[in-house]
């Protein structure tokens, strides 16, 4: 096919049309008539020769043609936008920008207070605006209007880059006034405990959680589930600040990932163990748009958190051997 014939804006069209599913939506995205687009997408069919979109008591869906050229499209239209992008750095010291995250309550108690002590040191004037993964989609991050996701990715598009900033195991918290504390901290004395749950990964909004519903329970409860035991569960939470509360209770225990735990150290109301079973361990990582892949701003902002990342990395290091499915040691106050 000789390019020179093509209207190239047509893949601006179909990009807009694949993402919004509707003609109204993507004319009104781009400025444009409805007519005008339901024009632009009569010729996307004849130069694709393929419906692309059709009306399905769904609404509009992409047909398997139109779903395969989706990603295509988007990495030509970004590769498009880099190339007549004015060549520019990021002036940190004198920059206004707001940079928006989404970062799970692991994270954003983990991470982001570092990262924002880094940004303070570094771009004064910048903003952060932190998110929590109810507040996002992925088409949010796809388009941009959200900077950086940070999360424990079950999936993710295939679109986005992404990196992992650590890899984490999982603690036990409770009070130092707990029972089970005058036994060995084995399996059974940990199934005969009550438990907190605590999680809140991936994106959108949540909805209450089923206990009997062990695959969506996450990592502890799968893993015991494999040795066909289960926990008995009192309380369900998503934020680890509140788990880290209600472990101070004298009878219930937080299994939660060990650098959330570790905050804890100091605090003489609590004692943290290493599990008495193998949770396997899991990456947080970041994710962003291609769009944003060769931004200088952003491309600031990654570095700023992959550095950060990697110096808490190293503090927790000497510690977390402690908390490793190939040698657990329980780690209690008197022990430091």
């Amino acid at each position: 096919m000789d390019l020179s014939r093509v209207d190239l804006n047509l893949l601006v069209y179909l990009d807009v049309l694949l993402r919004e599913k509707s003609v109204t939506k993507a004319a009104n995205h781009l400025g444009i008539t409805q007519p005008a687009l339901s024009n632009g997408l009569r010729r996307l069919r004849q130069l694709f020769d393929d419906p692309i979109l059709v009306r399905t008591s769904e609404g509009m869906t992409a047909t398997d043609r139109g779903t395969e050229l989706q990603p295509l499209v988007r990495s030509i239209l970004a590769e498009v936008e880099r190339a007549v992008q004015p060549t520019r750095s990021f002036q940190a010291e004198e920059s206004q920008r707001v940079f928006r995250v989404m970062a799970s309550d692991y994270a954003e108690s983990t991470l982001i207070p570092r990262v924002l002590k880094r940004i303070r040191q570094e771009a004064p004037y910048v903003t952060l605006d932190v998110l929590t993964p109810s507040d996002v989609s992925f088409l949010d991050v796809e388009q941009g209007r959200v900077d950086m996701a940070i999360n424990r990715f079950d999936k993710i598009p295939q679109s986005f880059h992404q990196k992992t900033l650590w890899m984490d195991y999982f603690a036990c918290l409770m009070s130092a006034r707990n029972p089970i504390l005058q036994e060995p901290f084995v399996l059974e004395t940990y199934l005969a405990a009550s438990h907190i749950w605590v999680s809140k990964t991936g994106f959108g909004v949540g909805v209450g959680v089923n206990p009997k519903d062990v695959q969506r329970l996450g990592w502890v409860d799968e893993a015991l589930a494999r040795m066909g035991r289960k926990r008995r569960i009192s309380v369900f939470t998503r934020h680890y600040q509140v788990a880290t509360l209600l472990a101070e209770q004298h009878d219930l225990i937080a299994t939660l990932p060990s650098r959330a735990a570790w905050r804890q150290r100091d605090n003489p109301a609590l004692v943290i163990k290493a599990p008495p079973f193998d949770i396997p361990p899991f990456e947080l990582k970041m994710a962003w748009s291609p769009l944003l892949q060769h931004n200088p701003d952003h491309q600031w902002l990654r570095r700023v958190i992959v550095d950060v990342a990697h110096q808490v990395d190293e503090e927790f290091a000497p510690f977390g051997v402690q908390f490793e499915p190939s040698g657990p040691r329980p780690l209690n106050p008197s022990e430091r």
